[in-house]
Formats: structure tokens, C-alpha cells, sequence
């Protein structure tokens, strides 16, 4: 090249997308799927921070009631729905049980809140919330005595980690290019988009392998937690005003505990905890419950955050007050914990402080210095949604916008009509897919069956 002009990159696309979470798979996938050229990278693994520090569930928020936001639960619950049928192998119904007279709200507060949000659901494919007597229940049998009666409601589960690794495959099979291991070390404005230097490592020493340059014409930040570093270290661009960005917006830690399983059933219970978040415990890997979520402020880096011994005491504390057997620290087989943006009041110091904060999503665009689009927070329920918005964006800046199709998709897997002859309810579905698997190879055992149909379903 001429002096004073930067050489051929190794890579050209119309869309690069930084981030292998579930936002930026997400989009990356809509985006090849509309016919762009797309690339995308992540400087670890595929959901390898938030996207599977998640509760795994899939749901409408419940709470979120509470604060008038009905429209953004309808949104929510129509998402669930459809993700229950895009992807029946990874997901599926899960019943809750939530206790009365524990929260901040009257009985009949809480049953006027579910009626609504069986309203706000698509009717058909969930039943609605019914009330039951705990104490000849065995959905009573795991609590104390104290707890007399109960509202139970649907909303589902998922295997979050394997929802991100089906939406980059089903990029790449769009066409998309997907880069692990792989993170941003420059980017300056070039043409009309960007030139973009990449660094790759090794999966498991971490050192460099080699660098490759990308010319974009636009990029989208999906960074998660490193978005805003990202953003204004990287890209140069402006981010969220000061009182968004720093006092009504900001990072706190979610954490989670698995122990030993609490219960016979398969039903998950909601509970809420003295501070009044609500807290779940969900049946798990069939001989564990998963309990979660305390949330704390995020300090230090993203990608090593752990769950403190004060968060751990918080989450056995508040389940131990609905449990017939105490729920100990030392029960804790494995924990996790995820970073991600929320907003809302500050709550007192300690593991319930973010009470009161909800998610914090927002996408925001700008042609300067050279076109981008960042993701700002987000939840898994409606990450198809968040990316088709972000995808219209990113026509819109590329000049052309194209047609949306993600809304009645398929993610690989879910083919299961090549076994069935219709799929009718997302419950019954995989059992008779499991059975006509069983039959068609006769040497399948039954955990085996269930295990590869789960990951996998007709692949």
C-alpha cells in the first residue's frame, strides 16, 4: 500500500459484532439471516459471563407489575412464548409456587397481579395461576408449616448457555463468521465504516496466535459489561448521559448457589426474601435446586467476578425461612455469579441492595466517528426482540433496511416434526419426540435419550 495508507484487510463485512453473549449472537444471527454480511467475535467463549450466570428462566416479570410496566410484560411474556416454540429442546414449562403472606403485598394484591398476568400472556399455550392448600399438598411437603396456602403460576425454563451456542450456530449457518477467542484491540474509522485490528489467543495458554484486520461497514457493540469501555476506549463514540449512565443506571453482580436437591417435585418455588426481592428455587440437573439471585454492586473486572461468603449466607438465610430443612452453606455444591446493567433506586449496602433495580436495555446509534450501534443491557426472555431492533438500526445506518424473520423461526434442533407428526404443546411434545426416539433405536436407554434430545432435539 502507499505510504500513509493502511494495507488490505484480511476480512471485509458489511457488520461486525462484538460481543458472544446473548445479545450479540443474537443480533449477529438476524443480521446474516437478512442477508448481511456478518463477523462476529468474543474475547473469551461463547456465553462465557452473563449469558450463563443466568436463574435460566424465562419469564415475564412478575415484579415488574408493580411498577405499572404492563407493556413491557406483555412484550416479555409474548417473547417467552415464542422461544418455547423456537426451541423446545432447550426450554420448556415450569410451574412456580409462590407462598402467601410473605411479601410486601396483601393476598389479594397478588392474586389480582397474576390474574393480570395471565391476561397479558398469549392464551393457549400456558395455564393460567390457581390457588392450592399447601398443607395436604405435596407442593407443602418441603415447607413450614406456617406457609398455609399458595398461588401457582407458569412460566419456563431454559438452558441459557446452549440458547447462545444455537443462536451463533445458527448465524454461522447464515453465513456469519464467528470469532472466539478473538477480542477488539483497535478500531479507527475508515472509509465508510471502520478498520478494525482483532487479537486472537489461545483457548488454553491465552497467548496471542496471530492478529487479523476487519473492514466494517458498521459495528455493534454487545459487549455486555464491557460495553461502555468498549464504546468510549475503542470506538470513540459518546455513551448514555451522566444521569443515566451513572446514577440511575449501573453494574451489579448477580449470584446464584446449587445444593443438594430440597425437594421431591418438579414444580420451582418463588419466595420473597426480607428485603423484598424475590428469590427461586428451581429444580436442577434432576438431583440438584438452583437458588438465586442476590445481587450486589459490581466491582473490579467483569470477567472474574465470584460470589461472596455474605452473599452465600443471604441466599440459605432467605430460603431457610420457607424450608423445613435448613438450606446451609455448607450444602453449596457449585456458584456462580454474572454482571449485568441494571436501574433503579439504591438499596441498603449488602446482598439485597439492588431490591428495588430493574433491567436496564436501550440501544443507542450514531454515525460518528463511523456508524455503531451498542446494546445497553437487556434480558435473555426478550433478547430475539432487543436484536431485531438492533438489526433495523443497523440497516437503517447501512442505508438499506430489510425484512425482519426471526418471529417464527426455528433454532437448530427444533425440527421436531421430523419425528412427530405435528407439534402441539411444548410440554407434551418432547416426551412423545423422546418416545418415537426410543423407538426408532431401541438400544437408546432412557437417560441417554432424555440427555441427547435435550441438547441436541431432532439433531
Amino acid at each position: 500500500a502507499p505510504p500513509g495508507v493502511p494495507p488490505e484487510a484480511d476480512h471485509h463485512c458489511d457488520v461486525l459484532v462484538v460481543g458472544g453473549g446473548i445479545h450479540g449472537v443474537g443480533t449477529a444471527r438476524d443480521l446474516a439471516g437478512r442477508g448481511w454480511r456478518v463477523m462476529l467475535c468474543e474475547q473469551h467463549d461463547l456465553a462465557s459471563h452473563t449469558s450463563s450466570a443466568s436463574t435460566k428462566m424465562l419469564h415475564g416479570g412478575v415484579r415488574d407489575l408493580a411498577h405499572g410496566e404492563w407493556g413491557r410484560v406483555r412484550r416479555a411474556l409474548a417473547e417467552r412464548d415464542l422461544l418455547l416454540h423456537a426451541a423446545p429442546h432447550i426450554t420448556w414449562p415450569l410451574r412456580f409456587v409462590l407462598p402467601l403472606g410473605a411479601g410486601p403485598h396483601p393476598a389479594w394484591q397478588v392474586r389480582l397481579g397474576l390474574w393480570l398476568y395471565d391476561q397479558l400472556a398469549p392464551q393457549g399455550r400456558l395455564p393460567p395461576h390457581q390457588a392450592v392448600g399447601l398443607a395436604r399438598s405435596p407442593l407443602g411437603a418441603p415447607l413450614q408449616s406456617v406457609w398455609g396456602k399458595a398461588l401457582v403460576y407458569a412460566d419456563a425454563w431454559v438452558d441459557d448457555a446452549r440458547l447462545v451456542s444455537l443462536c451463533a450456530l445458527d448465524a454461522a449457518e447464515q453465513g456469519a463468521l464467528v470469532l472466539t477467542r478473538t477480542r477488539v484491540d483497535s478500531a479507527v474509522p475508515h472509509g465508510q465504516g471502520w478498520r478494525v485490528g482483532l487479537v486472537c489467543a489461545d483457548a488454553l495458554s491465552g497467548t496471542v496466535t496471530h492478529r487479523l484486520s476487519v473492514q466494517a461497514g458498521l459495528v455493534v457493540n454487545a459487549a455486555g459489561p464491557w460495553a461502555d469501555a468498549l464504546l468510549h476506549g475503542v470506538l470513540h463514540g459518546a455513551g448514555p448521559d451522566k444521569a443515566e449512565a451513572g446514577e440511575a443506571s449501573r453494574l451489579v453482580k448477580g449470584s446464584h448457589i446449587v445444593v443438594p436437591r430440597c425437594f421431591d417435585h418438579d414444580h420451582a418455588y418463588t419466595f420473597y426474601a426480607q428485603d423484598g426481592r424475590l428469590l427461586f428455587a428451581i429444580p436442577y440437573e434432576r438431583d440438584f435446586t438452583l437458588i438465586g439471585s442476590s445481587e450486589m454492586a459490581c466491582a473490579g473486572d467483569p470477567a472474574r467476578v465470584d460470589v461472596d461468603p455474605e452473599e452465600v449466607v443471604y441466599l440459605c438465610q432467605q430460603t431457610s425461612r420457607y424450608l423445613r430443612r435448613p438450606v446451609l452453606p455448607g450444602d453449596v455444591v457449585w456458584q456462580f455469579a454474572g454482571v449485568r446493567r441494571v436501574q433503579g433506586r439504591r438499596g441498603a449496602a449488602g446482598a439485597g441492595e439492588a431490591a428495588g433495580a430493574r433491567r436496564h436495555e436501550r440501544l443507542q446509534a450514531s454515525r460518528r466517528p463511523a456508524p455503531w450501534v451498542t446494546v445497553w443491557g437487556g434480558q435473555l426472555t426478550t433478547f430475539r426482540e432487543q436484536a431485531e431492533r438492533a438489526a433495523n438500526l443497523a440497516g437503517e445506518l447501512l442505508g438499506e433496511r430489510r425484512h425482519a424473520w426471526t418471529g417464527d423461526a426455528l433454532l437448530p434442533g427444533a425440527q421436531l416434526t421430523e419425528l412427530l407428526d405435528e407439534a402441539l404443546n411444548p410440554e407434551l411434545d418432547m416426551v412423545a419426540f423422546q418416545a418415537r426416539l426410543r423407538q426408532r433405536h431401541p438400544w437408546l436407554d432412557l437417560p441417554l435419550a432424555r440427555r441427547w434430545s435435550r441438547a441436541y432435539g431432532s439433531r
